[in-house]
C-alpha cells in the first residue's frame, strides 16, 4: 500500500513540475494566438485532422477534387484553361512532369500535369507584404492520374496563407479572399468539365 501512494505521490508531482514548467509556455501561446486572425485556431485544427486522418502533412495542405470519370485528361486541361482565363488569371507555365518522366526513364508514366497562374499585381500586393509569400507564388494546380487510373485536380489550400497568422491588411486579405475563391472554382469546374 506504501508503494502504491509513493508511486501515485511521486506521479503528483512530475504533473505538478510539467504544468509548472509547461504553463509560461502554454500563456505564450494563447497569447500570441490572440493576436492572430480570428479564423487562425480553426484552420490550424482542420489541418490537424487532416494529418491525424491521411498521417500526411501534404494532404492536409491541398485542396482536392476526383474528376468526372467520364471525362479525359484533354477535358480537364481544356476546361481548367478556360475557367483561368475567364477569371483574368494569367496562366504563366505548364510542366507537363509524366512527359519529363517517360523521357528521362524511357518508360510510360501517368499523367500529371502541373498549371501555373499568376495576376501580377496581385502577387505584387503579398509580395510587398512579406517576401515568405514569393514561395506561394505563382498559383499552382496539379491534374494527376492516380495508380488506379483516376484523375483528380490538386490546388494549395490557401486557408493558412490567409488566416494563419496576424491579420493581413483589409485590402490584401480581400484580394487573397478572391484568388482563393477563383482557383477553387477552377478546382471545382475542372473536375466537373463545367464551361
Amino acid at each position: 500500500m506504501d508503494l502504491i501512494r509513493n508511486i501515485l505521490a511521486v506521479v503528483g508531482l512530475l504533473a505538478c513540475v510539467a504544468g509548472v514548467t509547461a504553463a509560461p509556455h502554454v500563456w505564450e501561446v494563447k497569447t500570441r494566438f490572440d493576436q492572430f486572425d480570428p479564423k487562425a485556431v480553426d484552420t490550424y485544427l482542420d489541418m490537424f485532422a487532416q494529418i491525424m486522418e491521411t498521417g500526411n502533412a501534404a494532404e492536409a495542405t491541398v485542396w482536392k477534387a476526383q474528376v468526372n470519370s467520364e471525362l479525359t485528361a484533354d477535358d480537364v486541361d481544356e476546361t481548367i484553361k478556360f475557367v483561368a482565363n475567364e477569371h483574368n488569371i494569367k496562366n504563366v507555365g505548364e510542366l507537363p512532369l509524366y512527359k519529363q518522366v517517360e523521357a528521362m526513364s524511357g518508360k510510360p508514366y501517368r499523367f500529371v500535369k502541373i498549371y501555373m497562374f499568376c495576376n501580377a499585381m496581385t502577387a505584387a500586393q503579398m509580395l510587398d507584404y512579406s517576401d515568405a509569400y514569393a514561395a506561394y507564388l505563382p498559383c499552382r494546380l496539379s491534374l494527376v492520374e492516380d495508380k488506379q487510373g483516376n484523375l483528380w485536380i490538386y490546388t494549395l489550400n490557401m486557408d493558412p496563407m490567409i488566416y494563419g497568422g496576424t491579420p493581413l491588411p483589409a485590402d490584401l486579405k480581400a484580394e487573397a479572399i478572391k484568388v482563393k475563391s477563383i482557383m477553387q472554382d477552377v478546382l471545382k469546374r475542372g473536375a466537373k468539365g463545367d464551361f
